[in-house]
């Protein structure tokens, strides 16, 4: 078991669980925001977890509010807003910080894994150009960054914010990923 596998996570509803719960699967984790330009990303998130579930896909959510207070609810009103606006059925997660002193270790072990996302480089432009950018290029970026994590429990890609899933190279490697034994 990885160290990701052990690291206790608590489900939106309160119930706790870890990754461990998911072995054997490929697993895209996503840190979300129900006010952002990019929470749209939830419908194509939904549709690509409703298609490759039974092939063993799971993405998980987890709300953060690091980025312009763009998560303020609480997480029944976050379970609220996914159920109502775009019918999420894939597990979400209590609201973590995924940057800065309170990173939640989940998020420290991701980026430590992994330290650049692939594909940020016109999207980090954008936020710096308007004073949005940090200054640690091994930070999460913004809301919806995505790290996929394989069957072996591996971290094995990291995906800009703008990026989605029907985007290549993400779309391949989450195809590669599910086609792996």
């Amino acid at each position: 078991m990885t160290a990701l596998a052990s690291i206790p996570l608590t489900r939106l509803d309160g119930t706790t669980t870890s990754l461990a719960d998911y072995a054997g699967k490929v697993v895209l984790i996503v840190n979300t925001a129900s006010k952002c330009g990019l929470t749209p990303q939830y419908e194509g998130l939904e549709a690509l977890y409703r298609a490759e579930k039974e092939k063993g896909l799971e993405i998980l959510g987890f709300p953060a509010n690091n980025f312009k207070e763009q998560e303020p609810g609480t997480d029944a009103e976050i379970a609220e807003f996914c159920s109502l606006t775009y019918d999420v059925t894939f597990p979400m997660f209590s609201k973590i910080s995924v940057k800065g002193d309170d990173i939640h270790p989940l998020y420290k072990e991701l980026k430590a894994a992994i330290p650049a996302a692939v594909g940020t480089e016109a999207f980090r432009e954008r936020l710096e150009k308007a004073g949005l950018a940090g200054d640690d290029h091994t930070d999460v970026l913004w809301n919806f960054e995505k790290f996929l994590v394989g069957r072996d429990g591996k971290v094995i890609g990291r995906f800009s914010p703008n990026m989605a899933v029907t985007d290549e190279p993400l779309a391949g490697a989450i195809e590669k990923a599910l086609a792996s034994a």
